[in-house]
């Protein structure tokens, strides 16, 4: 394996599968496989899961609720989304510790770096709930900052499409792929890979991104191995 350490980052959308709502049995098993199957390529990972798929804070306020209050139901719902993962890790005899900015007593304890550096080294799969545990940050924002936590070699995006495009590939045919990009060239021509606040922590903590298809079984291990089926920023 290239790399030994990395921060895999899950949209809360991705959660849905098909069902286009809620959390599909079926796109939680397809992930966990895939961790599943870097884990057994001896690679420590940290997880970072949005809770789109349940409630977006900015859509929330678009819709009346205050903001803050409806960023701190999203971080509940990574809560959700994250316990989901924990439970389906768990069937396969994954070992799996589930952390968060917000914790639940009962369910998941406070994220702290020391010990996720622990719980990595001893073999644990972490799942990191409750974004930043702010309001106003994103789940983006959330996986820059686990990943600078735990010295992770790479944050790994996970998306709907193969890397990053000139434009949005699913509406535009004429869009062209980038393989590899730097810091400067993303901010320059504005790409929306993460929020800037997110891209800007890892791009200060050298932390290179890529970019890959997860729908795709067997992409992660690809990714960890070296070969080039995304985009990479650095």
């Amino acid at each position: 394996m290239k790399y030994s350490r990395i921060l895999l980052k899950l949209s809360g959308e991705s959660l849905q599968g098909k069902d286009g709502y809620g959390i599909s049995y079926d796109a939680v098993h397809h992930y966990a496989m895939e961790i599943k199957s870097a884990i057994e390529c001896n690679v420590q990972i940290g997880v970072v899961i949005g809770g789109g798929n349940i409630f977006r804070g900015l859509k929330g306020a678009d819709k009346g609720f205050y903001r803050a209050q409806g960023d701190y139901m999203g971080m509940l719902a990574t809560i959700i989304n994250a316990m989901a993962l924990q439970s389906v890790l768990e069937e396969y005899y994954i070992p799996v510790k589930l952390v968060s900015a917000l914790p639940v007593q009962g369910v998941c304890e406070k994220a702290y770096f020391k010990n996720a550096h622990q719980y990595l080294a001893e073999g644990y799969v972490i799942i990191f709930a409750g974004g930043t545990g702010n309001p106003f940050c994103t789940t983006d924002l959330a996986a820059a900052l686990r990943a600078a936590e735990i010295n992770a070699e790479l944050l790994i995006k996970g998306t709907r499409v193969d890397g990053v495009y000139t434009a949005d590939p699913e509406k535009d045919p004429d869009a062209e792929k980038y393989h590899v990009l730097t810091y400067e060239q993303a901010l320059e021509e504005k790409l929306a890979i993460m929020d800037l606040t997110a891209f800007t922590l890892a791009q200060e903590n050298n932390i290179p991104i890529y970019v890959y298809n997860a729908n795709q079984p067997g992409n992660l291990e690809k990714v960890l191995s070296g070969e080039e089926i995304g985009t990479i920023i650095n």
